[in-house]
């Protein structure tokens, strides 16, 4: 793999943007043999800012093979002469004025002060095809592509059209793969490439994404998706996972599997399997991938990622952890993480867990439900457990088995079942239902359980509630 920056329009250049870029494709597990950090001296340099000098070279080709020409229409010729265009029913065009102009007529040009552009001459009725990977037989018809276009900026700059086509032929490029977005560029490039006598390289136009619910291509408006992978690590999102989910965006393997290592996708994967039609985003089964991701991952790991995620504080959920004080926020984590791994579809999931089991004395947990439950039967429940606790506490035991207790006090109350249950649950989370109640209740200090009880019973026996 060759990592290339292709840095050449200064405008949507932003600081640290290639850092970002590097950062997130490793992140993502995806490394590069060749690039600005790893240079074959026969490529180098591998920044498209760092190779004008290369470029200018083939524009100077050209010039001198008339071919290409130098263009020193201003933008308000440029404005008015579309402007006509559009008026006439017409496709704006550059209409090769400058094409064969003297050399007197270039000299005074220059010589007020204008600094002109460089434009490759396209020959009439000329078609450039070719078969695309994905898309089959694509062809153009020179009339149709707007006239001479660009090659070389005023300042200096070379085109991306021009810069991608010198790179890839002197840098052995043999196939490009890249969204059909780019699709109107290739009969540019192939008119570049024949222009500088070179075989272009195999061309594969892969569908876009889409949104689902638009039936349009994804754009920074979209809201309801997260646009940048960085965000998904934000948000909790495995690498692996997203690594999965965008290989399956517009290609598919053979068979029915949909969860692959990385090393496995790049066994199977096949450029003649990608998909012609748009690829659509599919936030569900994201989730549902990551949450499988999550289940085959060791609770260590995931530990160390969430910790990770706090460190970094680039959320609201990890800013409230940082402000946490348990005096082993690692251990109270990897206690969460090995409760709710199974049921959790972000790494977030398991923070808001975090946070909430941290902090469940602040919450009113929805203590409304035990009045759908038989009140003798719950009190009774909760009122042995409370005894129970406080022998602990005034004379504890490390080894504590809460699942234990749990069977003995439904011994002693004779409450069994969802009866049993139905009021811990309550009582610990806020919901009947919950995962095994006994070491959800290990993540608590004896004080703490025997104040959630003592809320409980307050409540049922009509007494108010004080909540820290």
């Amino acid at each position: 793999m060759v990592l290339r920056i292709e840095d050449t329009d200064t405008k949507r250049n932003v600081p640290h943007g290639e850092e970002s870029q590097k950062d997130n494709l490793k992140w993502l597990g995806i490394d590069w043999d060749e690039g600005p950090d790893k240079p074959n001296p026969k490529y180098a340099p591998y920044r498209q800012s760092e190779r004008t000098a290369i470029y200018s070279k083939y524009v100077e080709k050209l010039l001198k093979e008339g071919i290409a020409y130098k263009d020193y229409t201003t933008e308000d010729e440029l404005k008015e002469m579309r402007d006509v265009q559009r008026a006439n029913g017409e496709a704006p065009h550059y209409d090769g004025r400058w094409y064969g102009r003297s050399i007197e007529d270039q000299k005074k040009a220059a010589a007020s002060g204008l600094k002109p552009s460089v434009r490759l001459h396209l020959p009439s009725h000329h078609t450039y095809a070719w078969d695309d990977i994905a898309k089959g037989h694509v062809s153009f018809d020179s009339d149709n592509m707007g006239g001479d276009f660009i090659i070389q900026k005023s300042n200096g700059i070379p085109t991306y059209n021009f810069a991608v086509v010198v790179d890839d032929h002197l840098m052995d490029i043999t196939h490009v793969l890249r969204g059909d977005d780019h699709i109107a560029n290739t009969p540019k490039q192939i008119a570049i490439y024949e222009a500088l006598g070179w075989t272009h390289p195999n061309f594969c136009h892969i569908s876009l994404i889409y949104n689902p619910k638009t039936r349009k291509k994804l754009s920074k408006r979209d809201k309801d998706t997260l646009q940048f992978i960085s965000e998904y690590k934000r948000q909790g999102y495995l690498s692996d996972a997203i690594f999965n989910f965008i290989a399956f965006l517009g290609w598919s393997p053979v068979g029915e599997d949909e969860i692959f290592s990385k090393d496995e996708l790049i066994k199977r994967y096949d450029p003649k399997r990608m998909s012609k039609s748009p690829a659509y985003f599919n936030q569900d089964k994201l989730d549902w991938m990551n949450a499988e991701y999550i289940r085959k991952d060791t609770i260590d790991d995931l530990v160390s990622k969430i910790t990770e995620l706090i460190s970094e504080g680039e959320t609201d959920i990890a800013k409230k952890l940082q402000k946490l004080s348990l005096t082993n926020l690692k251990e109270f984590i990897y206690q969460v993480t090995k409760i709710y791994q199974n049921e959790s579809y972000k790494l977030t999931d398991i923070m808001k867990r975090v946070d909430f089991y941290a902090n469940v004395c602040d919450h009113k947990m929805g203590l409304n439900q035990l009045d759908k439950l038989p009140k003798d039967d719950t009190l009774a429940v909760l009122n042995t457990l409370s005894d129970k606790i406080k022998k602990l506490r005034d004379s504890p035991d490390d080894e504590v088995d809460f699942r234990k207790m749990i069977d003995m006090v439904s011994a002693e109350t004779g409450v069994s079942g969802r009866k049993l249950y139905f009021p811990l649950n309550i009582s610990f989370t806020g919901n009947q239902s919950a995962p095994q109640i006994n070491e959800i209740m290990n993540l608590y200090s004896y004080s703490t359980i025997l104040k959630l009880l003592d809320n409980s019973i307050k409540y049922l026996q009509g007494s108010s509630v004080q909540y820290s």
